[in-house]
């Protein structure tokens, strides 16, 4: 039997027999065991519940101006883009890969002009009467080679990639969810500043009829020096607050418009005002804890990059192997331009290339233990992310919880201010207390008000807080689903 013959069945035994064949560890989605409900929380007026979490629960606040900034974010934000060019790059990385499981072809052309030495190899050689030792040589060469793959190095190395691409793909998702939740963190607090300075004003226009009242009561010599220098200096007190609550406010709308990648000032006409703090809605649906790792950006991101590590291992334990490459060349090679394309002058080889590792220094094997190593760790990793996302959302709903408990005595204690101060009002209008009591009464419900907008606006964010434990709203930004990326792309026909 030829030689011809027996690389033609070889080839063909290896096609039909070991093609497909993929040696290191196959993955599999982990699991962590973990509790089968959130903990019961004190009753409050907005309760968390059972049932699918509200993938656009910013909507829920009711806020048209909230609505309108979430849906410019998908557009303009700079994070999101640069996460989108992260997946492009992950996903050629996967072409590259993949790209050495296909026949590979290229083609030379090459002139020399050449001398042979006579006292080289050829004067071995007796050479032809008249014969030259130098001459023009023309070369055409088209070479093509497939690795065959018998043990899967090029499948695990493309399952590797797209493990890649998927974290990629989780990553930008965790970018979508930080950006929206970043967002509407800080559209709450503006709120709240502005509602902080809306009170503040109240009391100064207050305290400036109160200051009236003083000089009415000191030019008909009813009111002491004493109780008109005090009536100055809550005045100019409450005044000395504004200026910080300002830049607050310039501060929060500048970090809103730099998300949106908006120049500094830009949203000031927009946002700059007077405006509601936003309810919170009567419940949140909060999901299970089972459904935490299907729905987490950085939990999801953590599998891909495990099922990276696994792939990772399986290529260097197919390293171990034998590899077959096909190859064959085909051209023309003459002395002459003339008989560049003559048929005599065509010349062609092909064949298998077996390759097989006898020694290598130790680096497969140290190449393996690392590889077993990063998977260790990823698996490591994927476990305490799950852990740390379950203890994020059990932190967020109790922190809602109670600061909606200390909601009201907050009020009860605005309430009572209140009510004392218009007491002290009147008796210090009747003579019967000093400008004192009212001072202190004045202190207090602007104490007491500023209190309530910053429990207003606590209650805010700390539910934006557990929404975003809760790993929903990323949807809005969606780029290809990791489900989409799962069922494989072009290469699928290598097996993939």
């Amino acid at each position: 039997m030829s030689v011809r013959v027996l690389s033609r069945v070889l080839a063909l035994t290896v096609c039909t027999g070991l093609a497909g064949c993929m040696v290191g560890p196959d993955f599999h989605a982990p699991t962590v065991a973990g509790p089968q409900s959130w903990g019961e929380e004190p009753e409050a007026a907005s309760r968390t519940i059972g049932g699918q979490v509200d993938s656009v629960w910013w909507r829920s606040f009711r806020d048209p101006e909230l609505n309108s900034l979430v849906e410019r974010l998908a557009r303009q934000n700079l994070d999101l883009q640069g996460a989108a060019q992260r997946i492009d790059q992950a996903r050629e990385q996967m072409h590259a890969a993949a790209s050495a499981g296909l026949p590979q072809a290229n083609w030379a052309g090459t002139y020399d002009y050449r001398r042979l030495s006579t006292k080289g190899i050829f004067s071995l050689a007796q050479p032809q009467p008249g014969a030259s030792f130098q001459f023009d040589f023309f070369a055409n060469t088209l070479s093509a080679g497939w690795d065959l793959d018998l043990f899967g190095m090029v499948k695990r190395a493309v399952e590797a990639q797209r493990a890649n691409e998927v974290a990629a793909a989780a990553a930008r998702r965790g970018v979508a969810l930080g950006a929206v939740s970043d967002l509407a963190m800080s559209y709450m607090q503006l709120r709240g500043v502005q509602e902080q300075a809306r009170i503040t004003r109240d009391n100064i226009a207050l305290a400036q009829r109160n200051l009236d009242l003083v000089q009415s009561r000191f030019g008909n010599g009813v009111a002491t020096t004493l109780d008109l220098a005090q009536a100055k200096a809550q005045l100019a007190s409450l005044q000395a607050g504004l200026p910080d609550l300002d830049d607050r406010e310039a501060t929060l709308i500048n970090a809103i418009g730099f998300l949106l990648a908006e120049p500094p000032r830009a949203l000031e006409a927009e946002l700059k005002g007077p405006a509601m703090q936003p309810p919170v809605p009567p419940s949140v649906p909060v999901g299970l804890p089972s459904e935490l790792a299907r729905r987490r950006p950085d939990i999801l991101a953590a599998e891909a990059r495990l099922h990276m590590a696994t792939a990772e291992v399986g290529v260097a334990t197919a390293a171990f192997y034998p590899d077959i490459t096909l190859t064959g060349n085909m051209g023309t090679e003459s002395l002459s331009a003339a008989d560049f394309f003559a048929l005599p002058a065509r010349q062609f080889a092909a064949g298998p290339t077996l390759n097989v590792p006898v020694f290598q220094g130790g680096r497969l094997i140290s190449t393996l233990h690392l590889r077993k190593a990063q998977q260790k760790e990823a698996a490591i990793t994927y476990r305490k992310t799950v852990l740390g996302a379950w203890q994020d959302v059990d932190n967020a709903m109790t922190a809602y919880a109670q600061a909606q408990r200390a909601r009201a005595e907050t009020q009860e204690a605005f309430t009572q201010n209140s009510a004392a101060l218009s007491a002290a009002r009147q008796r210090y209008a009747e003579g019967a207390s000093d400008y004192l009591n009212v001072v202190a009464a004045q202190a207090a419900v602007l104490e007491s008000q500023s209190a309530l907008a910053a429990n207003q606006t606590k209650i805010e964010t700390t539910l934006v807080g557990l929404y975003r434990a809760l790993g929903g709203g990323w949807e809005y930004a969606d780029a290809p689903t990791l489900a989409a990326l799962r069922k494989g792309g072009p290469f699928s026909a290598l097996g993939l």
